[in-house]
């Protein structure tokens, strides 16, 4: 998922879609949601591995990075509905340790579903001690409309471009 500046959706799609082309996929599934801001891309390529490439690209020519805010790793696509995002969440949990904390976020868009039922369905799976602060990983429900992205992520696995450029 990548989102951008309302209005600026074409020229995101177009500087996403040269990154993923430089990376060796000439044609990605870049497509220009019903949210303004919001795009989802689909591709061959890891989606941690173009966090890496971005994240590279800005340290040596940041000016190329002109309309991308976040890229966002998704793992799962699903329905939204508890049950098949709490599914998709359990076929990522092999990521945690036991000794592992986590938290779940919850990130809606066009939905009515109820976030506690969702963390609820998530959290009544998982053993591991909830951390809302200092987590070791991130339980990530991107919910756009009728389709939810799921992940479990590190922190750094999401890339904020402006963050980035300021670090830099």
């Amino acid at each position: 998922m990548v989102t951008c500046a309302r209005h600026f959706e074409g020229e995101t799609k177009e500087e996403i879609s040269t990154i993923l082309e430089e990376m060796g996929d000439s044609e990605p599934q870049i497509t220009i949601t019903e949210m303004s801001g919001i795009l989802t891309v689909k591709t061959s390529i890891d989606p941690k591995e173009i966090v890496k490439k971005i994240h590279e690209k800005i340290e040596n020519e940041p000016w190329v990075m002109r309309y991308t805010l976040r890229v966002i790793p998704i793992f799962a696509t699903v329905n939204t509905d508890a049950e098949s995002i709490g599914n998709a969440v359990m076929e990522q949990i092999h990521k945690l340790k036991p000794e592992d904390t986590y938290r779940i976020t919850i990130e809606k868009r066009h939905s009515g579903i109820s976030s506690s039922q969702i963390i609820t369905q998530i959290a009544d799976q998982i053993k591991n001690k909830v951390s809302l602060e200092k987590y070791d990983w991130m339980i990530l429900v991107e919910i756009v409309g009728k389709i939810s992205g799921v992940s479990i992520l590190k922190d750094e696995d999401i890339l904020s471009v402006e963050k980035e450029k300021r670090i830099n």
